[in-house]
């Protein structure tokens, strides 16, 4: 069994592994790349497609690839009894959505904040919490199962860490990789963001690819 520590390490590990590896490998293709220059967001060479999904929104509809279909998306794993990742990492992208708000709705990036703690989570609740950063923010989740389906096509983790010894059963945290997921207009798992996050880079990435015809 993993304790917390080792947990955050290895979560740590495999999101700089991620951003590394996607970074070298569009690095070395930079030169037949037509995609402008990035900031923050790290590209693959070439995107891949997710297997299916199904999630539940918070107004109670199904959210399912092709409802991405024809924007950028930023995909960020979470949960709302989190005390700092969680609303720092919505509060930064709600400073990028700002910026980005001159674009037309119908090309406009997305933000996408996926709840892994289905158990004290309901669409409602999550979608009051994403809301409260920008009106923009699509929210969901599902049962563990399908996050963790949806987290692994993203390679992107989470696990639920029982509650310190003592405290209540429902007072658990969940520890989750704390990198975006970047989503093509065909919903295609096109690149990453890792920490620290920069707001005015990120806007100014999303932008410059929504740009691309």
């Amino acid at each position: 069994m993993f304790n917390r520590t080792t947990l955050l390490i290895v979560i740590s590990a495999l999101a700089a592994g991620l951003g590394l590896l996607a970074s070298k490998a569009f690095f070395q293709d930079r030169d037949h790349d037509t995609r402008p220059a990035m900031q923050t967001v790290k590209l693959f060479p070439q995107a891949r497609a997710l297997p299916a999904y199904a999630l539940r929104q918070s107004d109670g509809t199904q959210l399912v690839p092709g409802e991405l279909a024809g924007h950028w998306t930023v995909v960020f794993l979470g949960f709302t009894h989190c005390p700092d990742i969680c609303p720092t990492t919505l509060a930064e992208l709600a400073q990028a959505q700002k910026q980005w708000a001159v674009l037309p709705e119908s090309t406009r990036p997305r933000v996408l904040f996926v709840s892994v703690d289905p158990d004290r989570d309901t669409p409602m609740e999550i979608g009051e919490y994403a809301h409260a950063f920008h009106r923009d923010t699509l929210a969901a989740t599902a049962d563990i199962p399908a996050l963790e389906s949806f987290a692994k096509s993203m390679s992107l983790v989470f696990v639920k860490m029982p509650p310190e010894a003592g405290a209540p059963a429902d007072q658990y945290s969940v520890d989750h990789t704390a990198s975006l997921a970047v989503l093509d207009p065909q919903g295609r798992m096109a690149g990453v963001i890792t920490p620290p996050m920069r707001p005015k880079a990120i806007a100014a990435d999303l932008i410059a690819l929504t740009s691309v015809k």
